[in-house]
């Protein structure tokens, strides 16, 4: 399962970088491009605060995924889940 935990960071920051071009290239640029002025506010929320948010956070959890911060370890005495150190 620790296995399975590690290769799906890589799969998330892939989705990120995934989601990364496709909000800037297929949402905020066609928005900034258009001649109609009520186009830009949703292009600037597109490409200033929602993509910086969603890589950001896709890039990070992948980031702990394949350094092993969720690995689980079994401790047999206390039936616990832990993470040693």
């Amino acid at each position: 399962m620790n296995l399975i935990r590690k290769y799906m960071g890589f799969v998330w920051m892939a989705l990120a970088i995934a989601a990364g071009y496709y909000l800037i290239v297929s949402q905020a640029i066609p928005k900034f491009e258009s001649p109609k002025p009520e186009d830009r506010i949703p292009a600037i929320i597109y490409a200033f605060i929602l993509t910086p948010i969603i890589v950001g956070g896709l890039m990070v959890f992948g980031y702990y995924a394949i350094t092993s911060e969720y690995d689980i370890y079994e401790d047999p005495e206390h039936h616990l889940h832990i993470k040693e150190d």
